[in-house]
């Protein structure tokens, strides 16, 4: 099986470019399954309900949030009626929404969580045990299970993969916005990348217009935030993994402009 999963979708450039040529992709790359973040996919971050829409009609299979969730009015909405759109697990157990998916395929039952780091985040729920309960859980549900781990630092996303080597098929980090290059196997079978990067337009900082970040860093001033134009790119990564056995047996890492989609 091959899963696609799509970086931090930023704003209406990023969610543009996936309604245009996530067919295209999917298409080129022979895919069977897509997963996405889409916490960034609104305007003032967060997801509206026509945005969830939008992006699972586009050919998104799972849209995964992270510590902007709540960001948008419409983000509970969202979460109490679509049930691919998942949170974080570690979230007070009162949020709206859960925080795993499960789909059968017919061949596959494929599980989808999501968990959120805490080392300079919002103080949650300790993800390494939320996602053991999962796990637990779901033992017995799903023959391969994927992990979006939204976090701020790579030793914290390096220890959670290592931790759940050889019990999940892939674990991939989102959250900020830069796309690493340390994708590979674990020694256990496990898929893993530290960060897929975002789908928004590459001249910025982070989505944002530079010339923002750059006043808020020199002066140390608050400074409001506008989003970048110009041109979009793409950040994902292609896990393919074995059906029988769950592991991940290739990896590749994707990055590329519209103008590079066939």
């Amino acid at each position: 099986m091959r899963i696609l999963t799509i970086g931090d979708i930023v704003s209406s450039d990023g969610r543009e470019y996936v309604y245009n040529n996530l067919g295209k992709i999917r298409r080129k790359y022979n895919i069977d399954y897509c997963i996405a973040n889409g916490e960034n996919s609104a305007l003032t971050n967060g997801i509206t309900v026509d945005i969830a829409r939008s992006l699972i009609e586009s050919g998104v299979d799972v849209i995964t949030m992270g510590n902007h969730t709540f960001a948008n009015k419409e983000s509970a909405t969202v979460l109490n009626d679509f049930e691919r759109v998942i949170r974080p697990i570690n979230f007070p157990p009162e949020t709206e929404g859960e925080g795993y998916y499960i789909e059968d395929l017919g061949n596959v039952r494929i599980a989808v969580i999501n968990a959120m780091g805490r080392i300079n985040m919002e103080p949650l729920d300790c993800p390494f045990r939320e996602t053991e309960k999962v796990l637990e859980k779901i033992k017995d549900k799903a023959n391969i299970i994927v992990i979006d781990f939204h976090c701020e630092t790579s030793s914290e996303k390096l220890a959670y993969g290592y931790y759940f080597d050889g019990k999940v098929s892939a674990v991939f980090g989102t959250h900020i916005h830069i796309q690493t290059s340390d994708e590979r196997i674990l020694p256990g079978g496990t898929g893993y990348i530290s960060d897929l990067g975002m789908t928004g337009v590459r001249d910025s900082v982070l989505g944002v217009k530079k010339e923002n970040s750059i006043k808020m860093f020199y002066t140390r001033k608050h400074v409001r935030f506008e989003k970048a134009e110009g041109e979009v790119y793409f950040s994902g990564c292609i896990f393919d993994i074995d059906e029988k056995s769950g592991k991940t047996v290739g990896v590749e890492r994707l990055y590329f402009s519209e103008n590079e989609v066939i």
